[in-house]
């Protein structure tokens, strides 16, 4: 039940009955910086200029040209891959095509995917209900204008490649089916020529379903199915998230100083602060008159006022000197000793010995004795500091 002279002290925090005492010792720091944050949040709200965000659904179809496609599976059930189309409708490209709509720079797009569809949600904030709807069809027309040029420019760099290849083969049939009658039959030169031509005859063929199939593809990049229309309220400022925010910050920001300033406090203001700061027991009126005899000491701590590091210096000094330390008794300020009714040990109970509620007593112009195994030792003042 002592206290040793290095033991170090526990102090709140650990448990969650330590965190709801320090909260009822601080509340009144919690409740301040509880009120600037929600004052805060209020704040910020009312500052805040609203904005309102419009939002358009284009649907996204195959082109009909081979292009970067997903594996279908029960996650993703859709050939387009959506994620790169995501990022296309974000792109610089599609936002220089908007400008001229908007007549200025447009603002921020965002774009999402609702899960296991081909719909692009085109989403635009801006300071207006009816920019923001303008700006989210802008952004939703541009984008399927892209996708129209890009696959149209894909299609038509096919044809022209196509077109070449065809052209080349031709003339290589149109050379082979000359030399072939200079040839004498039977000759290894008219069988070479024969396989040559029969060779060009089939790439011919294939080229031509090609450059055919690819003259009949129909440019679909999608469409739009649900135009954008001007928001009724604005998205943001949110009351809600606002003023969770600020009340959010206040609350980490209190609890935080609190902390700090319970781990920093050293003062004992209750009876409960001894037991929390310098690890002694509290004794009873009753205990001291058990207590009596044991060649022991207890401090007589006054609160509120006393430093829990007056105590932590009277227990070290009892304790150097070979005296240890049963509890403490609390006292209010200004209140004498004997109220307890402890036995009258002589010299040795009221003077020389350490005091909890002030520093070290003055010594006596007398010598101090030890005290005897059945005396009780009392501090000589219970003068707050």
């Amino acid at each position: 039940m002592s206290l040793p002279p290095d033991v170090s002290i526990r102090r709140s925090g650990g448990e969650l009955s330590d965190y709801a005492s320090l909260l009822r010792r601080r509340w009144l720091t919690l409740l301040i910086f509880l009120v600037a944050g929600l004052g805060g949040g209020v704040a910020q709200f009312r500052l805040t200029p609203p904005a309102y965000t419009a939002s358009a659904q284009v649907l996204v179809s195959a082109t009909g040209l081979s292009e970067q496609t997903n594996q279908v599976t029960n996650r993703q059930r859709e050939l387009l891959n959506l994620d790169t189309e995501v990022q296309v409708a974000q792109s610089e490209v599609v936002a220089k095509k908007v400008a001229p709509a908007l007549r200025g720079k447009p603002g921020a797009v965002e774009v999402s995917v609702p899960p296991n569809t081909s719909v692009l949600r085109i989403s635009y904030t801006a300071a207006d209900p009816h920019t923001a709807a303008a700006g989210a069809d802008a952004y939703a027309q541009a984008y399927l204008a892209n996708r129209s040029e890009s696959t149209t420019q894909a299609l038509n760099a096919q044809l022209k490649t196509v077109l070449t290849k065809l052209r080349q083969v031709s003339a290589g049939l149109v050379a082979a089916a000359d030399t072939l009658p200079k040839l004498a039959r039977g000759t290894s030169e008219r069988t070479i020529a024969l396989q040559r031509q029969n060779m060009l005859s089939r790439q011919a063929y294939h080229l031509t379903l090609r450059y055919d199939a690819l003259k009949t593809i129909a440019v679909t990049p999608g469409s739009v199915i649900s135009d954008a229309a001007a928001p009724a309220e604005p998205s943001s400022p949110s009351a809600p998230l606002s003023l969770g925010s600020g009340l959010m910050i206040g609350l980490l920001a209190g609890v935080t100083v609190a902390w700090g300033r319970d781990r920093l406090d050293t003062r004992i203001r209750e009876g409960a602060d001894v037991k929390r700061l310098t690890g002694l027991d509290i004794v009873s009126a009753r205990e001291l008159k058990e207590l009596t005899g044991t060649g022991s000491a207890v401090l007589l701590v006054s609160v509120p006022g006393t430093s829990s590091r007056d105590v932590t210096q009277a227990v070290r000094q009892l304790t150097e000197r070979g005296i240890p330390v049963i509890g403490a008794v609390v006292t209010p300020p200004g209140e004498p000793p004997d109220i307890y009714g402890p036995r009258d040990s002589g010299p040795s109970s009221s003077t020389g010995t350490p005091s909890a509620g002030s520093r070290r007593a003055p010594d006596p112009p007398w010598p101090s004795p030890p005290p005897p195994t059945d005396t009780l030792v009392f501090p000589a003042s219970t003068t707050p500091s």
